[in-house]
């Protein structure tokens, strides 16, 4: 049982071996049956005495699956014996997870697209995950990934049990998907006309390359169904006040600037990374059209439990300068700018909640003051920051840079190709503890869980997502599911790659990258200690404004 990926609670082997082959029967209530069949594709397996069954007829019940609401959603009970495999879950995730272990527990070629089946070996497996947030941060907003991208990566987080795929679709250089009520902000805001592909502090060059493109309503609808029906949640992230050039291109009367009468030079689509001045109006018709945005949003979406509103590297200079801004927060009987940068994402909140929606924030959020007291923060600035926003009541989900930023290279080398910092390992990451044993209970129980984060500003494409994702992916799954991993992790790594071989998953191998994946001369080549984790971690507890952000600009 050394193979399976992430560890169960337990699993004991027992003596001898099943063969499985396509067209192999299973029983049992159609939800859960139809999640099994989803994760173990590969069998081919059919409805018990369905007539595309086996020649032979139905036979014997191979598969069954059973209902046990004694177990919690996302847990499961998997039985291999000579009887043949058992199956009990209390709903369709946690069948959809035992179909995922007893495809690990199959020979690699079930993880191809043909049918295929083996010999499985007797085992009895009990199976639940220690946290109920094990995420996956996409950034589609800085370099767009078209829909069959995020598909893949919705099937590849399957394969690793992991159920949070939170979407960065909103920021200063892209809006990533339609609106029918403000459709300035998909014809507009969601494409510029090149990208800069120089690194920090070197003469800014740019590729003279258009980049663009948006996910439609009715996209966005199918995404989020085939995610819920792999045990995946979409968490889409609209980044606001700050992050808003792609905003302002597109609608710039709601630019902190143009109050008072003023009409600035409207900020375009920008081209380059970090941090940007530009910054919503916190006055009441912005959150009037977020309101609106995030109804066609949510709609698209369906069941939507979270959504985040970003909250982080405002750049307040704007609001400070505008009298009308100032007013309305003496008017609200706020103390300071930050103090009205809290007020605006509460209110935010408010509106989801309305909708049935809970608020997520990134930790400069909860810094700024007074949140929603339901709002979870991911504070990406350490465990310092994410203590004190446990201690004061807050859920949280683990992101801090060091080692959940997979947008780090994996190794200080000038292999590599071009990151914004190294190195963060897989053993980096495999070490990882989301509750660290100095936390108080009350800190602890509000950890929701932990993500990792794929800031795409070097990750122009879906080959260079898979670079980045794994195998460090596969550890953040160990963590997230079994809580740590353990002696056993590397040689079950060693082998699980063998998997992904099989998926198709362009993954960084664990000696170093293939010749066509190093950095090479040109824009992706390696620059050693431009950014480094620990130092970026140094002043994490007093950072609110963008002056002390570890993103710098270029």
């Amino acid at each position: 049982m050394t193979d399976l990926l992430p560890r169960p609670l337990s699993a004991e082997p027992g003596s001898g071996s099943l063969d499985l082959s396509p067209g192999t029967p299973i029983s049992g209530p159609a939800q859960l049956v139809d999640a099994v069949r989803r994760a173990l594709a590969a069998l081919d397996l059919r409805p018990a005495g369905s007539e595309s069954g086996p020649e032979s007829g139905p036979g014997p019940e191979t598969i069954v699956v059973g209902h046990d609401a004694s177990l919690g959603p996302e847990a499961y009970r998997l039985e291999v014996s000579a009887g043949g495999v058992r199956i009990e879950a209390a709903g369709p995730s946690g069948a959809f997870y035992a179909g995922q272990t007893l495809r690990q527990l199959l020979p690699g070629s079930a993880f191809r697209n043909v049918p295929a089946g083996g010999s499985v070996p007797f085992v009895r497996v009990e199976d639940a995950p220690r946290f109920p947030w094990r995420g996956v941060h996409l950034d589609v907003a800085r370099h767009f990934l078209p829909k069959r991208e995020v598909l893949r990566m919705i099937d590849l987080m399957a394969v690793h049990k992991l159920n949070r795929l939170h979407l960065h679709l909103v920021d200063d250089q892209g809006w990533r998907f339609e609106s029918r009520t403000r459709p300035r902000l998909h014809e507009v805001a969601s494409h510029r006309p090149q990208t800069i592909t120089t690194y920090y502090h070197e003469e800014p060059a740019f590729d003279g390359v258009p980049h663009g493109g948006y996910y439609t309503l009715d996209d966005l609808t199918e995404i989020a169904a085939y995610a819920r029906a792999r045990a995946v949640t979409i968490v889409p992230e609209i980044d606001v006040p700050g992050h808003a050039s792609a905003i302002l291109a597109a609608y710039p009367e709601l630019d902190a600037r143009a109050t008072g009468g003023r009409r600035p030079e409207p900020f375009p689509v920008l081209e380059r990374w970090g941090i940007s001045p530009a910054i919503l109006s916190p006055l009441p018709p912005t959150v009037d059209f977020l309101a609106e945005v995030i109804g066609e949003l949510l709609e698209a979406l369906g069941e939507t439990p979270y959504v985040h509103i970003g909250g982080d590297e405002c750049v307040l200079d704007d609001w400070a300068a505008s009298s009308e801004i100032v007013a309305f927060q003496e008017e609200l009987g706020l103390s300071s700018l930050p103090e009205m940068h809290a007020w605006f994402l509460r209110r935010l909140a408010d509106v989801l909640a309305e909708r049935g929606s809970r608020a997520v924030v990134w930790d400069e959020a909860f810094v700024s003051g007074m949140l929603r007291p339901d709002t979870i923060v991911m504070p990406w600035r350490g465990l310092g920051v994410a203590e004190r926003a446990a201690r004061a009541g807050h859920d949280v989900v683990q992101t801090p840079i060091f080692p959940l930023y997979f947008d780090y290279a994996e190794a200080s080398s000038p292999d590599e190709p071009i990151g914004i910092g190294d190195a963060i390992t897989v053993t980096d990451v495999a070490e990882f503890e989301p509750v660290p044993g100095t936390w108080g209970a009350q800190e602890a129980q509000h950890v929701l869980g932990a993500q990792f984060q794929l800031w795409s500003e070097r990750l122009p494409d879906g080959r260079a997502v898979d670079y980045r994702a794994w195998p460090r992916g596969c550890a953040l799954a160990e963590v997230a599911w079994a809580g740590s991993a353990d002696a056993s992790f590397g040689a079950r790594l060693e082998r699980h790659l063998r998997r992904l071989d099989a998926l198709g998953v362009e993954y960084r191998p664990l000696s170093g990258p293939h010749p066509w994946q190093r950095g090479g001369t040109g824009w992706r080549r390696h620059r050693a200690g431009v950014v480094k984790v620990v130092e970026s971690m140094k002043h994490v507890e007093e950072l609110t404004h963008a002056a002390d952000s570890t993103r710098p600009s270029i």
